[in-house]
């Protein structure tokens, strides 16, 4: 296991950071503090980070165009103005389920969002993985208790997704053209096998699957076939998603939390809830922009 090249890119504690989106365009992370109700954004050539207080829980976040984002929330899919930050409902998802927040998604080569629904206090099979492509919706996987790993083959052509729950990941095949599942999905990896819950992943260049393991310590590497490939340490307990960063892609920025920590574990843990950056010339790409 290696740590060569991990440090702290934002020293923000968050309870449960989540959800980090890249904008190549403006060189910019951002990610949330779910249980925080907050949207953090960190220009890179900068460094200073801007704090945005949200009405509602937010898990994830994807581009639109240079004005807009669309932001994966508690209620259903939401417009962000990026300059005033108003929000502006686009679908609702579950909004007359107060127990109900969103979490995990990506956005599919074709640009169909892929997003996840999960109980507030993780009611077992209460959530569900939805997709979303040109102002349509469709309920994908039913009965997922806490959904993630959402991330997709650089083709289009295989989806990925976990609940972390029952600590598995599963791959199906998909149509590249729209992003919808063609066939069962199949258990691709059995992550009781090693310490930690399988969370957030984002999938490289070369079809690399790179998860966050939640109590693990470490982000893994795995094959589209399950194959561990390696395992790098991190300096926080409860990793939740990664993303790539920078021109080139070639960086990887990892979100954390410290929901659940005791104050004993906090001490033991202190960097618990940052977000760090892991300098190791990776084979990254970019999401896509979301096509409403």
């Amino acid at each position: 296991m290696s740590s060569t090249g991990v440090s702290v890119l934002c020293d923000i504690a968050c309870e449960l950071g989540e959800g980090p989106a890249y904008d190549p365009a403006a060189d910019t992370l951002f990610w949330f503090d779910i249980l925080g109700r907050k949207l953090i954004e960190l220009p890179l050539a900068t460094g200073k980070t801007d704090q945005h207080e949200l009405p509602v829980m937010a898990s994830a976040l994807a581009m639109v165009d240079h004005a807009r984002q669309l932001l994966v929330t508690e209620t259903g899919l939401q417009l962000r103005d990026r300059n005033s930050g108003e929000l502006t409902m686009l679908q609702e998802v579950e909004a007359d389920r107060p127990d109900m927040r969103s979490n995990d998604a990506r956005v599919h080569p074709c640009g169909a969002l892929w997003f996840g629904t999960m109980g507030k206090m993780a009611a077992e099979g209460a959530g569900a993985i939805y997709w979303f492509y040109k102002g349509e919706l469709r309920c994908l996987f039913p009965r997922i208790t806490i959904p993630n790993s959402i991330c997709f083959s650089p083709d289009g052509a295989i989806a990925f997704f976990a609940d972390t729950h029952e600590n598995r990941l599963y791959r199906v095949a998909c149509d590249p053209e729209l992003g919808l599942p063609v066939d069962d999905p199949i258990l691709t990896v059995e992550g009781n096998e090693m310490a930690g819950g399988i969370d957030g992943s984002v999938v490289d260049a070369e079809g690399t699957l790179w998860n966050a393991r939640w109590g693990g310590g470490r982000i893994d590497a795995w094959s589209s076939a399950g194959e561990f490939i390696r395992s790098i340490e991190m300096p926080a307990s409860r990793m939740t998603c990664p993303v790539f960063i920078g021109p080139d892609a070639g960086r990887m920025a990892v979100t954390s939390a410290r929901e659940g920590l005791s104050r004993e574990e906090l001490e033991a843990d202190p960097d618990a809830g940052r977000t760090f950056v892991l300098e190791q010339s990776f084979n990254g790409r970019f999401d896509p922009p979301v096509a409403l």
